[in-house]
Formats: C-alpha cells, structure tokens, sequence
C-alpha cells in the first residue's frame, strides 16, 4: 500500500514537473529572445542560450531611444501603487465593517454590493465615460485611480478573512476601551496580514495589466501606461522582436519582483483560508 502510494505521488510529481515546465517555456524564449540578435530570434533549432549577446543594446534602445518607455512605465507605477494602496485600504475597512460593525440592513447592504458584482464591467463603461466627462475625470490619472480603487471582490475576499477572527478578541478590545478603529488597525488587521497581503498583490498584477480602462480614459500620449505603451511600441518595432521581448520584459519585471516578495503572505494567507476554527 506504501509502494503504491508513492508511486502515485511520484507520477503527480512528474506531471506537475512537465505541465510547470510547458508553462514556464514562452517566458524562457522571451527571456532570452530579449537578449539576442534579430537574426538569430527564430533560428532552429531553438537557441535558449544566445550565442551573439546583443541584450545591452535591446534594453538601451527600449529604455534610451526615441520612444519614452521610462515615462510609461512611471506613469504605471504611479497609477498602479496608488490605486492599489487606496483599493486595499478601502477594501479592508469595509470588509471590517460588514463582519464585525453590527448594525441596520448590515446583511442587505452587503448584498447589494455583492449583487454589483454580477454587473459586466463592459455594460457600465458608456455610463462611466459620460461621468467621467461631466465631472472633468476624463484623460487623468486620477480619474484612472478612482476605477480600481473600490473593488467588490477585495471586499468580498477580505470580509471571509475577518469573519474567521473569534468575537471574544473584538468583545475583549471593547471592554478596554477600545473603538471600532482601534479594534481594526491594533488587533484585526494584524491577524488578517496574510489576507491583506494576498489582495494587495492581486490589486497590483491586475491594475499593472488593466489595458482596457487606459485604452477608454486616457488621450493624452504622455498619460499613457505601460500595457498602451506596449502596443504602440510593437506597431512601431513590430519586425524586431528581439526589442518588442526586451519591451516585454521590462513589463513583466515589477510583477515578478512584487510576487517574488510577497510569495510568502500568499502562501499564508491560503493556509489561513484552508484552515478554520
């Protein structure tokens, strides 16, 4: 029974390995296409090691040539931390607030922002673009802040979180003294951290990827992020492709960095919802 049950584990291992293998693949030809000539980008067979290096000159000539990619790419860091700074915050307090604040029509207001998520996102954006143009939102940043800042599945995903904390640390805080903001920031926040944690990168990959709401919102060249940056780069170097790589990763690198410090608090924070009581 013993043999059969590693043997087993040992077939998902290898399984697990060639399907993690196939996925990672496209990232490994783009990582090292960035890093060769033009002419050696679809030599076969596949070089994934580059023979002529050539990555110094790809990445100068994304990051110092005519087109200003460090401009787009500011530009997306400045939208994406913010809005996933303000998305968190808000996400967490209303989540606190729906699990542990009693008080009237608590369950039915829930339900209503719960019922605003059934909503296609796409059935709203003509509405959106009216107010945005009536209230002077239109082509800023801060309007493009103001779309993701207020996320109904945050709310959702941390409400569980919280309703995992026992009521006697809540009822114990209110016997000292404590408020409501003080019960939030001193003793639920720290608890959910892992959640918190989870959301926060999620806010950042979807945010740093939004392509749609930038493509809609935004007219000015100098607005523009790193996804529209991305398309007008390949229609103007769409037969270099050792660049449009080298544009691609440069992308992808705050993604990595982000999961890369954060992988941990991920990890915990699926332990936490795996595990009650």
């Amino acid at each position: 029974m013993e043999k059969k049950f590693t043997l087993r584990k040992l077939i998902i291992t290898i399984i697990t390995f060639v399907v993690s293998i196939a996925f990672l693949l496209p990232f490994i030809w783009m990582l090292s296409t960035s890093f060769k000539i033009e002419a050696d980008v679809f030599k076969f067979p596949v070089e994934w090691i580059p023979t002529r290096w050539n990555g110094l000159e790809n990445f100068k000539e994304v990051w110092l040539g005519q087109y200003p990619f460090a401009l787009y790419y500011w530009n997306s860091i400045k939208v994406t931390v913010i809005t996933t700074v303000i998305s968190v915050t808000v996400s967490a307090m209303a989540a606190y607030g729906f699990s542990k604040v009693n008080f009237p029509a608590g369950k039915f207001l829930f339900l209503i922002v719960l019922t605003t998520f059934m909503v296609p996102q796409q059935s709203i954006l003509v509405p959106q673009f009216i107010l945005y143009r009536y209230l002077g939102l239109f082509d800023s940043h801060f309007g493009l802040i103001l779309l993701g800042s207020f996320s109904v599945l945050g709310t959702f995903m941390l409400r569980q979180f919280f309703m995992g904390i026992h009521s006697d640390y809540i009822d114990a805080a209110k016997i000292d003294g404590a408020g409501h903001f003080r019960i939030f920031w001193s003793i639920a926040l720290p608890i959910v951290r892992p959640a918190i944690a989870t959301y926060a990168i999620l806010r950042f990959i979807w945010t740093w990827n939004d392509y749609q709401n930038p493509l809609i919102f935004l007219r000015t060249d100098g607005l523009y992020t790193i996804q529209l940056a991305m398309q007008k780069f390949t229609s103007l170097n769409g037969e270099f492709y050792s660049l449009i790589m080298a544009a691609a990763v440069s992308a992808i690198l705050p993604l990595v960095i982000v999961f890369i410090i954060g992988q941990k608090q991920v990890i915990e924070g699926i332990a936490m919802g795996g595990v009650k009581g």
